[in-house]
């Protein structure tokens, strides 16, 4: 992983970023407490996906949600994270406003 400093300038690469936009994310109706978008594996290019799981894996940042700790990727203001499972079990990649996650939400007070 990287350090603060070096996170705060790295950004997804152009492939990312042209699939992150081109997909559908799905809105997480069971957590409306907790605004947040979903994609599923089988529903994306294999390897697009992939490479999204393990880019935020080696360039991003742990941070809390409660008492876990996951790894995230912030880019332009979204911020994307999976459960942690090992990459060949890994079905789900998440994202979230940088205002929904958990360590915002604890700043200002505003967690469910």
């Amino acid at each position: 992983m990287l350090s603060q400093f070096e996170y705060y300038f790295m950004k997804f690469p152009k492939e990312i970023k042209v699939f992150v936009e081109s997909v559908e994310w799905t809105f997480a109706k069971t957590m409306p407490k907790w605004p947040h978008e979903y994609i599923v594996r089988r529903n994306v290019s294999e390897e697009a996906f992939l490479t999204l799981v393990s880019f935020i894996r080696n360039h991003g940042f742990e941070a809390p949600y409660y008492d876990k700790t996951y790894i995230y990727f912030e880019d332009v203001g979204m911020v994307y994270w999976t459960m942690g499972a090992p990459l060949e079990e890994t079905i789900i990649v998440n994202r979230c406003e940088k205002s929904n996650t958990y360590v915002e939400r604890l700043k200002k007070g505003t967690l469910p």
